[in-house]
This record gives C-alpha cells, sequence and structure tokens, in this order.
C-alpha cells in the first residue's frame, strides 16, 4: 500500500525558507514520478514542482528560482526547498506520487497522479 507522509511545514516571515520533506512507503521512489502541490484558503489546488527520478523537473513558474524539488532514493524521501518566501506561498503542501513511465504532457496536473499525502501546512507573513 502506497503511503505519502509530509512534514517540514510552519510559519515563516516573508524572505525566510523551509525544506519540506516527503516520506514514502509502500513502493520505491525510484520508480515513481514525484511531485509538489499546494491549495490556499478558497483557491484551486495547483502543481507546485514535479521530479522524475532527478531527470525530468518542471516547476511552476511563480517558485522558478526559489523552490527546488529533489529526492534521496536511499531514504525513499522527496524534499521542497522554499527559499525566499513570499506571503502568497501560504497554502497547505501536498505530496503526489504516480508510477513513472512516460513524461505527462501536463505534470504538473492533478489527474496526472494517483496517490496523495494529508499535507504540510506552510504560512508565511509579511
Amino acid at each position: 500500500q502506497v503511503q505519502l507522509v509530509e512534514s517540514g511545514g510552519g510559519s515563516v516571515q516573508a524572505g525566510g525558507s523551509l525544506r519540506l520533506s516527503c516520506a514514502a512507503f509502500g513502493y520505491a521512489i525510484t520508480y515513481y514520478r514525484m511531485a509538489w502541490f499546494r491549495q490556499a484558503p478558497g483557491k484551486e489546488r495547483e502543481g507546485v514542482a514535479v521530479n522524475d527520478d532527478n531527470y525530468y523537473t518542471t516547476y511552476a513558474d511563480s517558485v522558478k528560482g526559489r523552490f527546488t524539488i529533489s529526492r534521496d532514493n536511499a531514504k525513499n524521501t522527496l524534499y521542497l526547498q522554499m527559499n525566499s518566501l513570499k506571503p502568497e506561498d501560504t497554502a497547505m503542501y501536498y505530496c503526489a506520487a504516480e508510477p513513472g513511465g512516460r513524461w505527462p504532457s501536463h505534470p504538473l496536473a492533478q489527474y496526472e497522479y494517483n496517490y496523495w499525502g494529508q499535507g504540510t501546512q506552510v504560512t508565511v507573513s509579511s
């Protein structure tokens, strides 16, 4: 059974940094496409970054140059390093996974992922 557990969220001031972690259980992430999504109150869930075993990587325009997605296959863990945080980054952040294979046309689309974590809250104050 695939299970994803996020951690590392918290409250920071604008300009600060956080690193989110997503520990995976029940499968080896090396065979999966892994992604981070976020959802702010009253807004749609949006894709933030996706990684395909460190070969293909895509970021949302809103986080390019500030966020970095990475994975440690030995620890079976996905990370999201978030720097230069802005108040508009405030959201619940979710980890998602999908068995690898083809790189999809829309890798940041929710429908491309069948496995989801419960989320970790990130709050950025101005």
